[in-house]
């Protein structure tokens, strides 16, 4: 085992120590023997069991099977999610196969980033995390169920079915992915129409039609974003069948892990004789596995916000220093967009999550030693899900990759060091996705030009005012100030500066799209504009030093100190589109650098 690994983890253990140990005592004194519908009345059941089948009833008053928790996040607006409209349905028939039995225990909200992006409704996404933890929550407080099963793929969806879950850690829980949709067109030309409908040159039925056929039917987008991210870290969490991530949905061998999935529950519940709550399962250990897994893969920007929300609701404490240094010694094994021109089908032909886990394990980089849905151990997950004869089979998996080109191997990566970083200076703290950036762009030294919105640059750019070397201060954006949205609208702009030989970069405390890099991005600026962060006083024409090998985001004036901060007007943030039923969590919310969550460690609520 590497002994910097090793070494962090350890460090998360001792600072966790505390938040950890109240965390496990909470769930302990939750857990009961026997079927939890037992402590119902007779009224309680009555309502729990009236809509259900009278086979179904009569196991369900019999008190010796598992009652399973469906909570989904289903809506045909998603093309990730749109799917599962046919799973409960799938598992609830292949449980009563099995003397069990299911119910929708709860929906919580899925919104898509990809349609929210430069929109008012985009103010609301970071916020669908915490949403949805508590949608989890209400949908598992009947308490008749004695297992759950997850169904969410995209950004803030698993994250908070997850917080939400660890809530509830007494329950054995696993999670089922929709898998992705087949191949369009190539993430290259969907990048160039974009750059050139910036600039006018394409109309919008044009990229219209680019657009159209690159999300083209149900299954989850096939860049490597937040999504597909959610998908790689469930797998090295231990949270999900070995290696069934992005298999194609709607298709045989989808159908049959589905279905794997609810048999396997019902193996973890105490009447199942192998009673493994998920609060069990996940520990210190899965959460480093999950920053490996971020770096070896080039993963979203977005998890070093998200991974830490997990991590609290379970009582471990991450902090970004923990990201730093697992990624100095994680090589990045995986060139998918946006950091190569491979999508996640081209991934698993080249072996999936078998081959980067065999990768990782083989150097020592990951911990072996973990709890998981299927068994102690993560070699576990170095398998190939098949059907033979309509059987559902876990073959020996793929343990180097059928084609490097996309997964690399170990001793041969595309980078010595994983795909983020940590910038510190005196500006503050924030993160940045190095693996798409080249060597050019890794020191910047250049004016500040500050706005406070995208729009803003993007008004800019329309009139030429940006045809030079500048950094783009874009400030204001954080959780408090209008929930941390994606700042998706200022990458076709900034990549076309780029590409006329410009240097350009960008420092800013909201978030970027889980597919974004191309542009030097410091984004989750902490503290942020609103928190009285140096952001909010820096002026244009101020000078700002990049390095992003040192690690380092300087602001190279004086007087910074004896500034004052002019606060924007920033009421457009806050009314409309919903906004005005989250000024509580905007005043409530924590830091990037925390989570940016309502919740504290343990569970306790934010003061």
């Amino acid at each position: 085992m590497n002994q910097i690994i090793q070494d962090i983890t350890e460090k998360i253990q001792e600072r966790s120590q505390e938040s950890r140990s109240l965390y496990l005592k909470r769930i302990e004194a939750a857990k009961t023997h026997g079927v939890n519908r037992e402590k119902l009345s007779c009224s309680n059941l009555a309502h729990a069991m009236a809509p259900m089948q009278e086979d179904e009833k009569s196991s369900i008053t019999q008190m010796q099977t598992p009652n399973i928790a469906i909570v989904t996040a289903y809506n045909d607006m998603l093309s990730a999610h749109e799917p599962f409209k046919l799973y409960p349905a799938l598992i609830k028939r292949t449980l009563m196969d099995n003397g069990a039995t299911a119910q929708v225990a709860g929906g919580v909200p899925a919104m898509c980033d990809g349609v929210t992006q430069s929109q008012p409704g985009m103010d609301l996404s970071l916020f669908s995390r915490d949403n949805i933890a508590m949608g989890t929550a209400i949908a598992l407080s009947h308490n008749v169920y004695d297992g759950a099963l997850y169904l969410g793929v995209c950004d803030k969806i698993v994250p908070g079915l997850l917080i939400g879950a660890l809530s509830f850690g007494h329950l054995p829980g696993m999670f089922v992915p929709a898998g992705p949709m087949p191949s369009g067109i190539s993430n290259a030309q969907k990048a160039k129409i974009r750059q050139e409908f910036a600039l006018a040159n394409v109309s919008e039925d044009a990229l219209l039609k680019v657009e159209a056929a690159s999300y083209h039917s149900s299954g989850t987008c096939t860049f490597y974003g937040t999504a597909n991210s959610n998908q790689m870290l469930l797998e090295m969490m231990g949270l999900q069948l070995p290696n069934s991530s992005f298999v194609n949905t709607n298709t045989p061998l989808r159908e049959a892990l589905t279905a794997h999935a609810a048999k396997n529950i019902l193996n973890m519940t105490e009447l199942g004789g192998n009673y493994k709550p998920i609060a069990d399962i996940i520990n210190e250990k899965s959460f480093v596995n999950a920053i490996i897994g971020l770096m070896a893969t080039g993963g979203s920007t977005n998890h070093t916000i998200h991974l830490i929300a997990m991590a609290r609701a379970a009582g471990i404490v991450l902090a970004w220093d923990d990201f730093d240094a697992i990624s100095k010694v994680t090589p990045l094994l995986c060139k998918m967009y946006p950091n190569g021109q491979a999508d996640v089908n081209h991934f698993r032909d080249a072996g999936g999550m078998s081959s980067v886990i065999a990768q990782l394990l083989d150097a020592g980089i990951a911990h072996e030693d973990v709890e998981t849905v299927v068994g102690r151990g993560l070699d576990k997950f170095i398998v190939e899900p098949v059907l033979e004869n309509g059987k559902l089979r876990f073959n020996e998996g793929v343990k180097t990759s059928k084609d490097t080109s996309v997964i690399s191997l170990a001793q041969e990566p595309f980078s010595q060091e994983g795909g983020l970083k940590l910038l510190s200076g005196n500006i503050g703290r924030s993160v940045i996705k190095t693996s798409v950036l080249k060597e050019s762009q890794m020191f910047i030294e250049a004016e500040a030009i500050v706005f406070e919105s995208q729009e803003e640059l993007q008004r800019a750019f329309e009139k030429g005012e940006l045809e030079k070397d500048f950094i783009a201060v874009v400030r204001y954006q954080g959780p408090k100030a209008n929930g941390m949205p994606e700042l998706h609208g200022l990458m076709p702009p900034l990549g076309v500066l780029q590409d006329k030989g410009f240097q350009v970069a960008i420092v800013t405390d909201g978030r970027m799209s889980g597919a974004s890099g191309k542009v030097p991005s410091a984004i989750h600026m902490s503290p942020e504009a609103l928190a009285g962060g140096v952001l909010a006083k820096i002026d244009t024409g101020d000078m700002i030093r990049f390095d992003v090998k040192k690690g380092e985001l300087t602001l190279l004036v004086d007087d910074v100190d004896s500034r004052n901060i002019k606060t924007p007007d920033l009421h457009v943030n806050q009314h409309g589109f919903g906004r005005e039923l989250f000024v509580a969590m905007r005043q409530s919310v924590g830091s990037a650098e925390e989570g940016a969550c309502l919740f504290d460690i343990a569970g306790k609520e934010r003061a």
